[in-house]
């Protein structure tokens, strides 16, 4: 039988890579006739750095204002802040300078300033709602954004490539998905520069994070050659680049090789390959306990793979071969792979126990990702086989 399947293309009109930041940004904003450019940045780099003030200067009299206090996991009301600000500053471009948390923040912005969403309660007319075919999309009556972003990502998590925005409702406590094709960033700036600013835990957990989109994508029921093609040899510079920055963290070729494979992570879920169970655990992991979105990559793959390997093992084969290390488990090269940059390897490197287990996997059955695992999970009982071998 022939293979079939459908490759979904973004709207992304251009990456550029190894240029300094400000200078491309300020041409991107020219092309797009800008005139009123609104930063979203780091807060680090804002006020210990002279990173934005030199994009500021570079801007000039485009530049209209300033955000910098988006908290990790992107609460909705701080969504709500930075859209506030921008409308008051007649924001026509958002540029944004720093993590996913941030980049996620800025495609919601958009969302809420083309539908006058104006409180955190609001946001609930953004949820992604299920499609026929069950792949989560833009409820109904939601309008496109009307001005566009710039994104310039100082960690690795890669949400710069896609039309999602991970944002947490602090009400539930639940990380909820909003997806619009639109949201997508019209332009991606890569400046490896930039990132040395980033703490090593942040760029080498979030390293593994992209590592993650690049396994799960390869392993995914629904995986096709396009996307392997870029997951793997994604697989490949992330592999190779994360341990030299840990070594020399002022090696810029190995940072933007991280940055290189990071973009070519995104391929299979932009082309619409959905994530596993790595990355819905996750989510309830970051939402609900606060743990960092890089680290819940790196406690929860190794034990992912080794659940799913009965279904998968054969894709997984691939993972350890583009790692360098062709035949062997892919579970357990990641799991070496992982506690060699230094992070942390279970539930309890992060202060969870099993008391919180029956909760994640409750939660964990709701999110987006884990109904659409290789291994099919039909209940919490199997997320809780899972977080014993992560615990």
């Amino acid at each position: 039988m022939a293979v079939t399947g459908k490759i979904n293309f973004n709207r992304m009109d251009s990456v550029s890579f190894g240029r300094p930041a400000g200078e491309v940004i300020a041409e991107e904003a020219h092309k797009l006739g800008a005139g009123s450019v609104f930063l979203m940045v780091s807060n680090t780099l804002n006020n210990k750095t002279e990173e934005i003030e030199s994009v500021r200067r570079t801007l000039g009299n485009l530049y209209s204002g300033t955000f910098d206090s988006m908290a990790p996991h992107t609460p909705r009301t701080d969504v709500i802040r930075a859209t506030i600000a921008a409308r008051k500053a007649g924001t026509d471009l958002v540029v944004t300078i720093g993590g996913g948390s941030i980049t996620d923040g800025a495609k919601s912005v958009m969302l809420c300033l083309a539908n006058d969403i104006e409180s955190p309660d609001g946001m609930d007319a953004l949820r992604a709602v299920p499609g026929p075919d069950g792949t989560p999309g833009p409820a109904a009556g939601v309008q496109a954004p009307t001005i566009k972003q710039i994104a310039v990502p100082t960690t690795l998590s890669g949400g710069e490539f896609s039309a999602i925005s991970g944002v947490t409702d602090e009400r539930t406590r639940v990380k909820e998905l909003i997806r619009h094709p639109s949201i997508i960033p019209h332009a991606v700036v890569l400046d490896p520069a930039v990132t040395v600013h980033t703490p090593e835990w942040l760029w080498l957990s979030t390293g593994i994070r992209a590592v993650d989109h690049c396994v799960e994508g390869t392993c995914a029921n629904e995986a096709n050659v396009f996307g392997d093609a870029q997951a793997l040899q994604g697989l490949k510079l992330l592999s190779r680049g994360l341990p030299r920055v840990k070594a020399d963290p002022g090696d810029l070729d190995a940072r933007l090789d991280c940055q290189m494979g990071t973009w070519l992570s995104m391929a299979p879920l932009a082309s619409g390959v959905p994530m596993g169970a790595s990355h819905g655990i996750g989510y309830v992991l970051g939402a609900v306990f606060n743990v960092p979105h890089g680290h819940t990559s790196c406690i929860m793959l190794p034990a992912v793979m080794h659940w799913n390997e009965k279904v998968n093992g054969a894709r997984q084969k691939f993972v350890a071969a583009a790692m360098g290390h062709e035949g062997e488990d892919a579970g357990d090269v990641l799991d070496r792979f992982i506690g060699n940059l230094g992070m942390p390897r279970s539930l309890g490197a992060v202060d969870i126990g099993q008391e919180h287990f029956a909760r994640i996997a409750e939660q964990a059955m709701g999110t987006p990702w884990v109904p659409r695992n290789p291994r099919p999970i039909d209940g919490p009982a199997q997320v809780m086989e899972i977080l014993e071998l992560a615990a």
